[in-house]
């Protein structure tokens, strides 16, 4: 995702980051919360949803290198 993530989410754990836009996406969903707060709160999951998806990116090319460097020692 292009979009620009906050500091304070960089910062945070895949674990972190999942469990804050759970609740995001509980509290959107529970509704009750005004316009302005919704809207605030939809960017931020999606902000929290991009740092997840760059988490699991991040794994899975380490897990593709692992397994080429195990190809690699076995040819």
């Amino acid at each position: 995702m292009s979009e620009q993530i906050p500091a304070d989410i960089k910062n945070l754990s895949y674990e972190q980051a999942r469990e804050e836009l759970m609740n995001v996406v509980n509290q959107l969903e529970t509704g009750g919360v005004p316009l302005e707060a919704s809207l605030a709160l939809w960017e931020r999951g999606e902000a929290l949803a991009a740092h997840c998806e760059n988490w699991l990116n991040g794994v899975s090319q380490r897990l593709d290198q692992a397994r080429a460097r195990v190809e690699n020692a076995t040819e």
